[in-house]
């Protein structure tokens, strides 16, 4: 993110001549290269940063809540009912069961998860319970789909949001949005001055490293770029209504059970003089529903290790069973099952995905380091701390050719308006209508780019000013 050659330069020169087609659109791209690396490099290194630790701490986390996690006892497991009983005592009765993870192997514990009264959405209290011994072995608040344990909910919420909730998604969204144009543009100034052999040795060094670690990472930081807006708050939002619009979305199982009684109806749950509501909160802490919707689930083709049971969320819902394991070969396929009569009313298997699902799943675990285990956290915490290094260097080039009190240096220096003066008509026209495009979609990149715009003109009229002055 060096701030562009100075006009007068023999270097920028030698370039004006060489590439006379596009001799506006490369001192144009340097200057916003160089904008968005000092501006939004900040918001990018915290995001890159805070990634690598994610990606890099479940090993740490096993072994931190390592009591929680492991089991003393092998033998037989209990039965679900008996499990979730136990930490039913532990925790009393004002929590709402929420969902029930048996135990994936010997050794290894289980979850049985509750909604918990101030915990924000998608956090449940965990009660970790051995499933031969129904010791309890400790309680904590776990997160998502992943079960992410409390150190890497702490980095996470500091990747996603800087622990501001909601309004601190603006600076991952500015990060992930920028991500990609900086990369390609670094990659366009480089092959540029690549063609030029003026550049002096003394800079070139911090210049290189610089442009040599963004040239062999440019597909990782592309990749990042793209999968980390899905999760944004307004980019995502768009992103998602494209992909349902091209029927892309990731199938979900349907757990309406109305849709099979007749107009008119009751519902089957309603019998035996019970109201539908009575049976469904019955139905909601019912442990030794969980073991029948466990064994219904196996014998419907759900075996993975790792899975979760969720009872229904409403009275003429049915309850799921879904395997949650991401890694490769990827285990997600997902049954609804009616409490009533234990019949499979729908599935979805990952085999059978669009492949933009599948693809969007495997690039969300990919960004999250669990797709293949180790080697994928080395591989995300490798790139992150690359990204780190590389604006690091940016900036110590910056440092080094910063702004000084000469006015002639600060007139020499190139400006946005400068070279969009110089940008031909038709050219104009289809750069306004690409940034319009790319504003809309992605609004926290068009606001930061109206920012930028707005800050080198008030850089221009001061140097304007100095110019008279002088």
């Amino acid at each position: 993110m060096d701030d562009p050659e100075p006009m007068d330069s023999p270097a920028s020169q030698a370039s004006h001549q060489r590439y006379k087609p596009l001799s506006w659109g490369f001192p144009l791209l340097a200057r916003l290269h160089f904008y968005a690396g000092v501006l939004v490099g900040p918001f990018i290194f915290i995001a890159a940063l805070s990634g690598a630790l994610f990606a890099l701490t479940p090993q740490l986390e096993s072994w931190l809540y390592q009591t929680e996690l492991t089991a003393q006892t092998l033998g037989e497991p209990r039965p679900l009912a008996d499990q979730s009983a136990a930490a039913r005592r532990h925790l009393g009765d004002g929590p709402v069961l929420a969902a029930v993870r048996p135990s994936p192997g010997p050794r290894e514990t289980s979850r049985i998860m509750f909604r918990v009264e101030g915990l924000p959405a998608y956090e449940h209290q965990a009660v970790f319970v051995d499933p031969v011994s129904l010791e309890v072995r400790g309680e904590l608040v776990v997160y998502g789909t992943s079960g992410t344990l409390p150190l890497r909910i702490w980095i996470d919420y500091l990747h996603r949001h800087l622990h501001l909730g909601e309004a601190g998604r603006y600076y991952s969204e500015l990060a992930a949005s920028w991500l990609w144009l900086v990369a390609l543009g670094g990659l366009l100034l480089w092959w540029q001055r690549r063609q030029n052999s003026g550049n002096t040795r003394g800079r070139d060094q911090l210049r290189q490293w610089h442009s040599r670690i963004g040239v062999v990472l440019l597909l990782a930081f592309l990749f990042f770029s793209i999968t980390g807006l899905t999760w944004s708050r307004w980019a995502g939002d768009n992103i998602a209504e494209l992909r349902a619009a091209l029927d892309w979305g990731t199938p979900a199982v349907n757990t309406d059970l109305t849709r099979f009684s007749a107009p008119g109806a009751s519902h089957p749950e309603a019998h035996a003089g019970h109201s539908v509501s009575a049976v469904f909160a019955s139905h909601s802490d019912n442990g030794a529903l969980y073991d029948a919707v466990l064994t219904r689930a196996r014998a419907a083709g759900i075996d993975a290790a790792r899975l979760e049971i969720k009872p229904a969320s409403g009275p003429d819902r049915a309850w799921t069973a879904g395997e949650i394991d991401r890694s490769w070969p990827t285990q997600v396929d997902t049954v609804a099952i009616d409490p009533a009569s234990l019949e499979v009313v729908d599935q979805v298997m990952f085999a059978d995905f669009p492949l933009a699902a599948k693809l969007t799943r495997w690039g969300i675990d990919a960004h999250m380091g669990i797709l293949f285990g180790l080697p994928n956290q080395i591989f995300v915490a490798a790139c992150a701390l690359g990204l780190c290094v590389l604006i690091l260097l940016g900036y110590r080039m910056w440092w080094r050719r910063r702004p000084t009190r000469s006015v002639s240096q600060r007139i020499a220096t190139r400006r946005l308006w400068s070279d969009l003066r110089k940008v031909p008509l038709k050219a104009k026209l289809l750069l306004a209508a690409v940034t319009v495009a790319l504003g809309w979609f992605t609004p926290v990149f068009g606001v930061s780019l109206a920012a930028f715009l707005c800050v080198d003109a008030l850089l221009a009229w001061q140097e304007t000013r100095a110019r008279a002055i002088a």
